[in-house]
Order: structure tokens, then C-alpha cells, then sequence
């Protein structure tokens, strides 16, 4: 099995030695692996985390924004300089485990073989280790999310999350589309299944997003997917072959 591993990263210079060390360690089974760290303008010794890092981990790239694009920017930048057709991604906050990438991986290779058009497995933080209040606003987001856009997924939110690589890069590209690629996979004619993954507190630094910068923007963003979804056509294709 040979994939990529995509880790954006915004100020958490005192995450990367941690958590490298853990990916390659979850990652000594993999046939092939990179990790690829994209460093979205970040103001603190990120950058200077992985420089060091660089130094260490032969399986690292690293690419870096000139300033700070987003989250679904750095993913997407990250995804686009993959060099297998397998990527996963993952929080560069350590809250995500690393050692759930292979089992993901083995997940979606094992349902490939009856389900042909999977697409993506989607992480499903069912124990989460946040604030109650945290954990209240995202399950309400995820409710109303889910009946507004059908997708069938527990927790799009979660950043980790295996898909192919083509066909994420064929999605409709938007600023904060990382929260909402299950139902842009099934509009596209994929599917998407979940699977429980292990979530774990945060030791260093803090969270980049606060409760009403989330629902200010997630308004807009859920507007403009099911606008997105009430025009998708998908035409069924057949090839003639010569006699």
C-alpha cells in the first residue's frame, strides 16, 4: 500500500516533533509512504520545527504558503503535490491518532473490492476529547448539516480522512470545502463511509477557530453546497466498442 499523508499546519511548532514521530511510526508497515506538511504562512517557529524535521525524516516534504490561505488551501496544496494515488490527511494539532491512517487505509481498500465507486473513508471521532460546549456545537452543526445536505456522515468535521487523490482534485474547489467533502463526494457520483477513530485531548498550543467564526462561515458554506448539489447532473456514460 503505498499513500501520502497530507498534515496542514498553522502555529503549532510545538506539535511537529511529536507527531512526526508518531506517523512514522504508525507507518513502518506501509509499503510507500510521504508526509507531506504544508505550512500555511504560519508567524511562530513552525517553520523552523520543520526545517529541523527535514533533517530527520527522510519520508518528509514540506511546502510552505507565503501567508495564510486556510485550511482547505493548505489540503488542497497538499493534495495536489501528492505523489501517490492514495492520500490521507490529518489535524497537525495531535488531537487525530496516526495510527488509525493504516487501519483507514485497510478499511477502504477491503470495501473497494464490493463497493467500486468508494471514493473516501471519513473519520468518526464518536469519543471526543473536547469542552462540552465544543462537543454540543459541533454535534448541533453536524445535525443540521447532515439533514440539509443528506450526506450520511456522523462527523464531517474530522480531519482524518482517506480518499483518491484524482478524484478529490476533480471537486468543486472553495475556501472551508474540507468541511464539507462528503456530501461534494457524493455529488460527484462517489461514495463515503465512516469509521470510528480514536480522538485524543490537546496537549500544546490552541485552537484557530472559535464557536461564531465556525457558524458565520458555515452558513454561507452550507448555502452554497446545496446550491452546488441542486445543479449537479450526473450522466451515465457508455462506450462503444468496435466490432
Amino acid at each position: 500500500m503505498k499513500i501520502s499523508i497530507v498534515v496542514p499546519v498553522y502555529n503549532e511548532a510545538a506539535n511537529i516533533a511529536a507527531l512526526l514521530d508518531e506517523i512514522t511510526a504508525a507507518m513502518r508497515a506501509a509499503e510507500a509512504y510521504e508526509i507531506i506538511y504544508v505550512d500555511d504562512g504560519s508567524d511562530d517557529l513552525t517553520a523552523t520545527a520543520l526545517a529541523q524535521a527535514l533533517q530527520d525524516v527522510n519520508a518528509l516534504r514540506v511546502i510552505r504558503h507565503q501567508r495564510s490561505c486556510g485550511q482547505s488551501t493548505a489540503i488542497y496544496t497538499g493534495v495536489k503535490a501528492a505523489r501517490y494515488p492514495l492520500v490521507a490527511t490529518l489535524d497537525g494539532d495531535g488531537q487525530n491518532d496516526p495510527a488509525d491512517i493504516l487501519r483507514l487505509c485497510a478499511v477502504f481498500m477491503q470495501q473497494r473490492q464490493t463497493q467500486a465507486n468508494l471514493w473516501m473513508v471519513a473519520g468518526w471521532r464518536n469519543k471526543r476529547h473536547d469542552s462540552a460546549w465544543r462537543r454540543f456545537s459541533s454535534k448541533v452543526a453536524n445535525t443540521v448539516r447532515a439533514a440539509l445536505l443528506g450526506d450520511n456522515t456522523p462527523d464531517s468535521g474530522c480531519g482524518l480522512k482517506v480518499f483518491l487523490r484524482d478524484e478529490f482534485l476533480a471537486l468543486p474547489y472553495f475556501d472551508h470545502m474540507h468541511r464539507f467533502l462528503p456530501a461534494l463526494v457524493l455529488r460527484a457520483g462517489g461514495q463515503v463511509i465512516s469509521e470510528p477513530v480514536n480522538h485524543r485531548s490537546r496537549t500544546n498550543g490552541y485552537s484557530k477557530y472559535g464557536t461564531l467564526d465556525r457558524l458565520g462561515v458555515g452558513i454561507t458554506d452550507l448555502l452554497g453546497v446545496i446550491w452546488l448539489q441542486k445543479r449537479a447532473k450526473l450522466a451515465e456514460v457508455k462506450e462503444l466498442e468496435h466490432r
